[in-house]
């Protein structure tokens, strides 16, 4: 019999890849958002996680083999961030009809667990780099805690197993997204291409000379599927990434290839996007205008914030996929391909020209 799924956050960049996979393998998939979008294969479910009692109702009938989590609502502070995003989770949980068959949960994170949150950012006492899983949580509060320790509970309390999945920076296609670099980098592209302006690197020297790593919507999916089809990976947390590393000075130098814009050369100043592109609202609008492209908001595409968040970073950011290996999960993708498949896509989906 085919098996049941349910996809939390189904509109978002993890969660419209999930759907899209889970859809493929054979899975009925149900795909919750609060605004469900048209996705082939996913039965939409709409529901507001803060909302406990419509969460309930609107799970009622719905019975899944695995469930999996990926969304989260940003607030103000980390303070709000933990009630908002604790309560989520624990809704979503307590709404589900109790299990009758063995059933397991997915809930994807992130490096945050190691990097600490917004408002501490990679300050403090860090772990060591490449981050592994058993090097545990900071002295500090933080919201992925939260969303933890509520699964951890649920999980007892209902006897499901569990996974945890924490990826680095995530590449692939959402409207609306709050932690968005990929299209941010494609619509910033664009207006450079459009106005003239050098293709600046926003970033900190640490982020422009040193290793990371980044992770592909698409390798995250196959990690939720292997983590609740593997026995040996229930009830535990991973680390998941593409499985290469790189250098900003290098990857840089070739998505402005992609656009056919000039690489600016990087004196290591600091050069947010936040400020880059501060006034290019009606730019985006105009372009958009006369290529016709489906989203002519650019604060619905850009969330210079967030990639101003990774790139700033002081400290060098590579991430251990051994314990993953180990078990078993071989997956691979290179990550300037993932930036390119993103890119052809956007394209195709007449959201940049």
């Amino acid at each position: 019999m085919a098996r049941t799924a349910l996809v939390v956050g189904a509109s978002g960049i993890v969660g419209s890849a999930t759907a899209t996979l889970l859809a493929e393998q054979g899975w009925i998939v149900h795909g919750l958002s609060r605004r469900p979008a048209d996705q082939a294969g996913v039965a939409p479910v709409a529901a507001d996680l803060q909302d406990a009692a419509g969460t309930a109702d609107a799970l009622r009938d719905i019975h899944p083999d695995a469930v999996f989590i990926t969304t989260w609502l940003r607030q103000d502070s980390e303070a709000e961030n933990i009630r908002v995003n604790a309560a989520m989770v624990r809704n979503l949980l307590d709404g589900l009809p109790k299990p009758d068959a063995p059933r397991h949960v997915a809930l994807v994170t992130g490096l945050k667990h190691y990097l600490g949150p917004f408002e501490a950012y990679g300050k403090g006492a860090l772990p060591q780099t490449p981050f592994r899983e058993e090097q545990g949580r900071l002295d500090v509060e933080n919201f992925y805690y939260a969303q933890e320790d509520e699964l951890f509970a649920a999980a007892a309390r209902d006897g499901f197993t569990w996974s945890v999945h924490r990826p680095h920076t995530v590449i692939g296609k959402a409207i609306g997204n709050a932690m968005n670099m990929g299209t941010t980098l494609a619509v910033y592209a664009t207006i450079c291409r459009e106005t003239g302006r050098p293709f600046v690197f926003p970033g900190s020297a640490a982020q422009w000379n040193g290793l990371t790593d980044m992770t592909d919507a698409r390798q995250l999916a196959r990690h939720l599927l292997w983590a609740t089809e593997t026995d040996a990976a229930h009830d535990q947390a991973f680390n998941v990434v593409n499985g290469d590393v790189f250098r900003w000075s290098w990857m840089w130098g070739r998505i402005a290839d992609w656009f056919g814009v000039r690489a600016a050369a990087f004196d290591g100043t600091v050069r947010p996007l936040e400020q880059q592109m501060a006034n290019d609202v009606a730019i985006w609008r105009d372009i958009a205008a006369r290529e016709r492209l489906a989203e002519p908001n650019l604060d619905r595409l850009a969330s210079a914030w967030h990639t101003d968040a990774d790139l700033g970073r002081p400290i060098e950011v590579v991430t251990d996929m051994s314990k993953s290996r180990r078990l078993g999960f071989t997956a691979y993708q290179p990550t300037d391909d993932a930036f390119f498949d993103l890119f052809a896509q956007l394209r195709a989906d007449r959201l940049i020209p």
